[in-house]
């Protein structure tokens, strides 16, 4: 079989992808390794002395590290405040400056659901931004979170890997040390190079009112501007998602050429993949890190192929009209099919939610990757600092059931997993689909959420049931068709992301401190290898047997179904 010339181009855009996120992992992940150890890097002279005025202000002792659980509650107090900043923010936004277009305040429903959605790294967006927030809105309040919570996802990550480093140690770091380090060392300089990246590909930046610009008809349009490219650097490296205008990656001024597609495609995986390299560091060993890189990867290119697939295989319906280019509905010319169906791989496996196509109008099984993709919980590289931890508990999973095989005590990275950290992993694991899986079967069956959604049968199933997913992996994306913006809506989205971000650290934190104060076990003849070939496979087994057993049952009603129908010429949606 001869390949055309488009798809080769796709694969070739698809290796280079792949290529570009390896080649970045080790040099950022050992820059990150050396700025979270305290040590010099070559920014040191110019921060050095930030980071210093930053703790005497906060009454903070870099050199005092914290217990798991004070480490945990750090975290969770310094959201009790980000939350009532941010709520502030946008429910007074009236009466505060940076306000050129008169924005009201938010509503009190949606102001929460917002507030929730930033503080968790969600950025779920039931408003359009550039019809309901101020500038002062989107950068004091949303930016500022995109920024904070990122940063608070990494710090996360690199307690758990300290517990797998550290030897009878009562320790696991320093919360405010952590968060302070990756946003002033981390975060903030790559996102001032890749803002004037973004503004020379022709994203705005500006203070400025929005612009009134007379149509060939001899109407009016009014052009929204704003401070954008600040806010797109950080909603990318950060994996939050949320976009400056409603049409968020679509929108030509978030994501104005094919470069910049590509640029913020690799920027949603840079920091997630580094953290594969900073634990095979910590640990003493990076083939470590590699092993799980390698597991990332095959579960990201098995959707890219499923994905891709689907969309260039158009439906039945469409293909009897003769247009066999494809399922080009939802997407932008410019961007095209396999852009598109990668950005959403990328976007749903990385946890960010940004999109440049509209999930809502995939066919039902390129739509259908995307929510699996959230299903299995923050893991395919994730949510940055977010995905580390999220695989390192079906990492001590895949162990366990190792264990069982050959009837010995697990160990992995010298570390013996024992009852306690499997208990831990496995109630982080399921809290997940309680959230995903409760909150879609109420609303599945309750006349006034129901009622929100935009097709009927199993593609409104799968609005609802995507809605719920993206809120508790903390992604952000959505099947377009949904409403969310409603009373109902907004309280039960807020409470699933509050729940899939908070509910799954805290027994994370838990296995960091257990981790942290064993020993060392010295490898021995029986220990499983787990930098090959091997582990990759049983960990990869092991994730796609938890999740097809959870969410199954809910997929059938949904995307398989409605492909099977459509199979027959039956549509629900957009897509399929």
């Amino acid at each position: 079989m001869t390949l055309s010339a488009t798809t080769l181009a796709g694969l070739a855009q698809v290796a280079v992808f792949v290529l570009a996120v390896v080649a970045l992992a080790r040099p950022l992940g050992g820059y990150m390794t050396r700025v979270f150890a305290g040590e010099r890097t070559f920014l040191s002279p110019a921060l050095r002395p930030v980071e210093g005025v930053l703790y005497r202000l906060g009454g903070v002792d870099p050199a005092r590290e914290q217990h798991w659980l004070t480490y945990a509650v750090a975290m969770l107090l310094f959201h009790v405040g980000g939350f009532a900043i941010l709520y502030a923010v946008l429910r007074l936004q009236d009466l505060l400056p940076l306000n050129p277009q008169g924005m009201g305040p938010v509503a009190p429903d949606l102001a929460f659901n917002t507030t929730i959605s930033f503080l968790t790294n969600t950025n779920w967006q039931n408003y359009g931004g550039e019809s309901t927030l101020s500038y002062l809105s989107q950068m004091l309040g949303l930016t500022h979170q995109n920024f904070l919570s990122a940063a608070t996802g990494i710090a996360l990550a690199m307690a758990l890997i300290r517990g797998f480093s550290r030897a009878s140690a009562q320790t696991v770091g320093n919360f405010w040390v952590d968060v302070t380090r990756c946003t002033l060392y981390v975060l903030l300089p790559i996102c001032v190079v890749y803002a004037l990246f973004l503004v020379w590909q022709g994203t705005p930046q500006t203070l400025g009112a929005y612009v009134d610009a007379a149509t060939l008809d001899g109407g009016t349009q009014t052009i929204a501007l704003g401070p954008v490219a600040s806010q797109v650097a950080i909603k990318m490296l950060g994996t939050n998602g949320g976009g400056f205008f409603n049409a968020n990656a679509a929108h030509p001024f978030e994501n104005p050429t094919a470069l910049s597609n590509f640029a913020q495609m690799l920027s949603i995986f840079a920091l997630g993949a580094a953290l594969t390299n900073v634990f095979g560091r910590m640990v003493g060993n990076e083939r470590q890190g590699w092993a799980i890189l390698a597991a990332m990867g095959v579960l990201f290119l098995a959707g890219v192929a499923v994905t891709w697939w689907a969309e260039a295989s158009g439906t039945p319906a469409l293909n009897a009209l003769g247009l066999t280019g494809g399922n080009m509905e939802g997407k932008e010319l410019r961007f095209g099919i396999l852009a598109s169906s990668l950005f959403a791989v990328v976007t749903t496996a990385a946890s960010c939610g940004a999109v440049n196509a509209m999930h809502d109008s995939f066919t039902a099984l390129g739509g259908m990757i995307p929510l699996i993709n959230m299903e299995l919980g923050e893991i395919i590289v994730g949510g940055v600092g977010a995905g580390m931890y999220g695989m390192l508990l079906f990492v001590i999973v895949a162990m366990f059931v190792a264990g069982l095989m050959v009837g010995r005590t697990p160990e992995y990275v010298g570390k013996k997993i024992e009852a306690k950290e499997v208990k831990m992993a496995m109630l982080a694991i399921l809290i997940l689909p309680l959230m995903m899986l409760g909150f879609s079967a109420v609303a599945s069956v309750l006349p006034s959420a129901v009622a929100s959604i935009a097709n009927p049968g199993p593609h409104g199933f799968s609005e609802i049931l995507y809605a719920y997913t993206s809120a508790t992996a903390n992604n952000g994306s959505a099947f377009g068709g949904l409403t969310g913006n409603t009373p109902f809506y907004n309280l039960t989205l807020g409470i699933a992301m509050f729940v899939g971000r908070f509910l799954m650290i805290v027994p994370a934190m838990a296995i960091a401190g257990s981790l942290a104060a064993k020993k060392t076990v010295p490898a021995s003849a029986g220990t499983f290898p787990t930098t090959g070939g091997l582990f990759v496979g049983m960990l990869v087994g092991v994730i796609l047997i938890v999740g097809g057993l959870t969410f199954f049952p809910a997929l059938s009603l949904g995307p398989i179904v409605e492909h099977l129908a459509a199979q027959a010429g039956q549509s629900f949606g957009a897509g399929g």
